[in-house]
């Protein structure tokens, strides 16, 4: 009796596990107003940080790949528009390079011609924290000082960048 109890637990426990883990429309396994989950991640650099090292500062989090088309449209406009606007204000831009080597993260930052630090991903461990690992690459996660998540983009759509440069410039205006 006692085991079939414990089998029980335990099935209920990873079908629940499961369910908290389930995406939204667009891979997002965290929303806004919940905290950011921490990670620690090696730079092209060879520096580590940390994400809570940052809290004081508005975080943006980029997930990219060398192979996605979308990111390399999009990864210039973050250049431009949004790293070098506010680099060295209270603003944190770390790109996320999907579970790929460092040559592949290196030939990404040539082709891109960004500045802001790109980590390795490996594993595509930092990913699955935000989103399902089945989900598209191309995403920017928002987070504010506290380190709550304040608003999440999906591909690349020039109204809803707008609205997340937006979202960065009143975030950095507090």
């Amino acid at each position: 009796m006692n085991k079939i109890l414990i089998l029980i637990g335990l099935f209920m426990g990873i079908y629940f596990t499961g369910m908290s883990q389930t995406s939204d429309s667009r891979g997002y396994i965290v929303k806004a107003g919940q905290m950011a989950p921490n990670f620690t991640v090696a730079l092209t650099d060879g520096k580590k940080v940390e994400l809570s090292q940052f809290r004081g500062k508005v975080v943006m989090l980029q997930f990219t790949a060398s192979w996605c088309g979308v990111c390399r449209k999009e990864m210039p406009h973050i250049e431009s528009e949004i790293w070098k606007e506010h680099k060295g204000k209270d603003f944190i831009l770390i790109g996320l390079d999907r579970d790929e080597p460092l040559n592949k993260a290196e030939s990404l930052i040539a082709a891109t011609k960004i500045t802001y630090p790109l980590g390795l991903d490996e594993g595509a461990n930092i990913y699955t924290k935000y989103a399902d690992k089945e989900s598209g690459v191309t995403c920017n996660v928002i987070i504010d000082r506290e380190g709550k998540i304040i608003f999440l983009t999906r591909l690349f759509n020039p109204e809803e960048f707008g609205a997340m440069k937006k979202v960065i410039e009143e975030e950095l205006a507090k």
